[in-house]
């Protein structure tokens, strides 16, 4: 397996922040500081990331219905409530991507590197499925071609859109790219303020009936569904 790899399936680091630890210096192979990201590696090759030996965890994959006001991050430098510490568990968990403290729903939490990385990659297209109350209430034609078309942003043309209205004020979207803030932002582009957002489908998942706050841990069927085909 390549050290990158290794180091994310042990819960050290997502696979990206893993080639940052590598090229640093901080991963050694036996006695020696290796700084090649693809260099081959097993259990027995003494892997160790600051000093600290590093073995393979068994994996996690927990799912959440994020409150409003937590934030989508591991720890906070301020002392606020984060996703992570919604979620009981005695492994290093890691959120899957991120949600702006404001919206509330469906997040993933880990320790599998590599999973992460690939839920979380552009080119797999991994559809999130959001539900958006604005104002004003009622899109008009137009807005819901742009929306359908691709609305252009401070960092680009945002990738089409499904778009469905959902009446009183609520509409759904489901995009397959992931940027900040988004959805506010293309309904912004639009002309309609977001005053509540939820995500209530990632991938195949959905919240159910998982009640706000609350968590459950994926099954290895759900695990192995989103490994070979999270779209």
């Amino acid at each position: 397996m390549r050290l990158a790899k290794f180091l994310a399936h042990s819960g050290a680091a997502s696979r990206r922040a893993a080639d940052g630890l590598i090229a640093a210096g901080r991963v050694t192979v036996g006695p020696d500081v290796v700084t090649d990201p693809a260099r081959d590696v097993d259990e027995s090759s003494g892997v160790a990331l600051d000093g600290r030996p590093v073995q393979p965890e068994p994996r996690e994959v927990h799912l959440l219905n994020k409150p409003q006001g937590v934030l989508s991050t591991a720890k906070d430098t301020h002392g606020r409530r984060t996703v992570v510490e919604l979620v009981a568990s005695r492994r290093r968990l890691y959120p899957v991507g991120r949600l702006d403290a404001d919206t509330t729903g469906l997040i993933l939490l880990t320790n599998d590197g590599a999973l992460a990385e690939r839920l979380t990659h552009p080119r797999f297209e991994v559809p999130r499925t959001y539900r958006a109350t604005i104002e004003p209430r009622e899109l008009s034609e137009h807005s819901l071609a742009a929306l359908r078309e691709g609305v252009e942003l401070e960092d680009g043309l945002s990738a089409p859109a499904r778009v469905r209205g959902l009446g009183g004020g609520q509409i759904e979207l489901v995009l397959r790219e992931g940027r900040n803030r988004q959805v506010r932002r293309m309904l912004e582009g639009v002309g309609h303020r977001v005053t509540a957002l939820e995500r209530v489908a990632f991938g195949g998942l959905t919240l159910g009936g998982l009640e706000c706050g609350a968590s459950r841990r994926l099954t290895a069927d759900e695990i192995e569904r989103l490994t070979e085909s999270p779209g």
